[in-house]
Formats: structure tokens, C-alpha cells, sequence
């Protein structure tokens, strides 16, 4: 247990760098939930962004704001992107599912695609030097903390946190006060998408030193998971994003603890996917999401 204990201590920064991606698109998710818009893209938007980022920092390399103008572009391009679903789910009231998949096929191959335009090859160019970490953290756990809090606030102590609320829980009753659902709808979709952009550019710019077609490796899916095993709340998202944080940096670093050294390496490599299954099948049942979230907005419906 002390064995345990100490390179749990050694590998916190790692957990931290880990965590702020998953916290920050999670973060986006929730706010796109609790609007009534399920976004299943967040995997894809956080590709869009990894590549946009990766990609800016290499052109901008030496540029003394290289890596804030990197993260900004990444943003700027995944809320563009969520564009589409919003298009999709909102206006024409897609199936939300179908739409956030189509967006995650679109990424993966768009992103290779721009790749080999940029490179000629499938991944971008590597760059020396991404983000460094500030006493021992990367400042990617701070941004992910500050927009978690930003969000914290918006949600439940402005009137507009009060409307987008209701806009997932009754999104006629707010109507019928004569507040715009379809407007609020696109706002968190918006910012969901511009969270999940930022997400991504913070993975490539600390975690690899690269982008590559399995750079994200389902980090977006995770975060989906941290929503709902969050219960759709920002401090159980953030409970639920170090959980998953910590589960992948003890996938890589736990090999290292002697008396566990017999198991086959690739059982730790499954522990942060397994413990997501399992929190979603121990918490399918219950009934936390937003009553409306998944249902396209009908104006004709009471």
C-alpha cells in the first residue's frame, strides 16, 4: 500500500495533465446537455481541435504567443464544426446520436485529410515544444479549473444559466415566458464545441508531441462518461474527470509497482475504459439527465 501510495504521489502531475482535457470538454458537454442537446461529437470536435492546434504551433513555431494563439484556433475551429450539429439536431431535429456520429466520422477523416495537405503525411509535423509544466503542472489543470468555475457561476447564479437550464428540463414552459429555445440551444452547442476544440489543443499540446489519427484514443467518449457519471453537475464532473484521469495515468504508470509486475501489461492498458463501462452500467439506471436532453425542440408541442 505504501508502495501504492508513493507513486500515486509521484504521478499526480500526470493525472492532472490527463484530467484538464477530459474536465474541460466534459464541462462543454454538461452545459450542451443541460440545454436539451445530447453531443455525441465531442470526440470528433476534440480531434478538430487537437489537429487546428497542432498545426498552428507548427507553423508558429519560435512565435512568442505560438501555443495561447494554437489553443484559440483549436477553439475557434471545434465551435465552427459544432456548427453542423447544431444544424443538424436543432433546426431540422435530426436524431442528436446520429448527428454527433456523423461528426466524429467526418473529424477522423477530415483531419487526415488537411494532415496530408499541411505534411504529406497522416499526422502533423513533430514539434519540439509544447506547453511546460509550472511547478510541476501543466497550466492546462488551471484553465480546465477556471472554466469550471466560469461555468459554475453562469449556471446557476446568472438568469441565462437559469434559462438554458430550463431549456433542458421543459423547453415549452420557457418558451411560453417568451425566451428563444432555439437560440439558447445553438449558444451551448456552440460552446461545447469551442470547449471540446480547446480540449483537444490542450491534449496534443501537453500529452503528445504530435497529432496523429489516434491521438484523442477516445478521450471525448470519457468525457461524455464523466457527464453523466457527474450527474450532469459541474463538482460531479469534476469528481468524475480526476476519477478517469487517474485511472489513465495509473494505466501507464502501475506496471511499475513490483509485486504487480507478473500481470500482463496490456490489463492496465483497458483500466480507464473498463472503469468508464462499468460507471455508466452502475449508473444507467438512474434518472439524472435533463428531462428534455435528447428531444428536438417542438414548437407546436405542450
Amino acid at each position: 500500500m505504501a508502495e501504492f501510495f508513493r507513486l500515486f504521489l509521484a504521478i499526480l502531475p500526470s493525472i492532472f495533465m490527463i484530467t484538464a482535457p477530459i474536465l474541460i470538454a466534459a464541462t462543454g458537454g454538461m452545459i450542451c446537455e443541460r440545454s436539451g442537446v445530447v453531443n455525441i461529437a465531442l470526440e470528433g470536435l476534440m480531434a478538430i481541435g487537437a489537429m487546428t492546434a497542432a498545426t498552428v504551433h507548427v507553423f508558429l513555431e519560435g512565435f512568442p504567443l505560438s501555443i495561447p494563439l494554437a489553443l484559440l484556433a483549436g477553439a475557434l475551429l471545434g465551435a465552427v464544426f459544432s456548427l453542423i450539429h447544431a444544424y443538424a439536431s436543432i433546426t431540422l431535429r435530426a436524431d442528436q446520436v446520429i448527428s454527433g456520429t456523423g461528426i466524429n466520422l467526418l473529424a477522423n477523416g477530415i483531419t487526415i485529410f488537411f494532415c496530408q495537405i499541411f505534411f504529406q503525411q497522416k499526422r502533423t509535423q513533430a514539434f519540439m515544444m509544447g506547453m511546460r509544466p509550472v511547478f510541476s503542472f501543466y497550466p492546462t489543470i488551471w484553465i480546465s479549473l477556471a472554466i469550471l468555475l466560469v461555468s459554475w457561476f453562469v449556471l446557476y447564479r446568472r438568469p441565462w444559466g437559469l434559462r438554458l437550464r430550463a431549456c433542458g428540463e421543459h423547453p415549452q414552459a420557457l418558451a411560453s415566458a417568451g425566451v428563444d429555445v432555439i437560440k439558447i440551444r445553438y449558444i451551448a452547442v456552440l460552446i461545447s464545441g469551442a470547449l471540446a476544440g480547446l480540449a483537444g489543443g490542450c491534449l496534443v499540446l501537453t500529452q503528445t508531441t504530435e497529432f496523429a489519427s489516434n491521438t484523442i484514443n477516445g478521450k471525448g467518449f470519457i468525457a461524455l462518461a464523466a457527464v453523466s457519471f457527474g450527474r450532469w453537475l459541474p463538482l460531479g464532473i469534476l469528481g468524475s474527470s480526476l476519477l478517469f484521469g487517474a485511472a489513465s495515468a495509473l494505466a501507464v504508470y502501475i506496471v511499475n509497482i513490483q509485486s504487480l509486475k507478473f500481470l500482463p501489461s496490456d490489463i492496465f492498458s483497458i483500466l480507464p475504459y473498463f472503469i468508464t463501462l462499468a460507471t455508466l452500467v452502475i449508473f444507467s439506471g438512474k434518472d439524472y439527465a435533463p428531462r428534455a436532453s435528447g428531444q428536438p425542440y417542438d414548437k407546436g408541442k405542450n
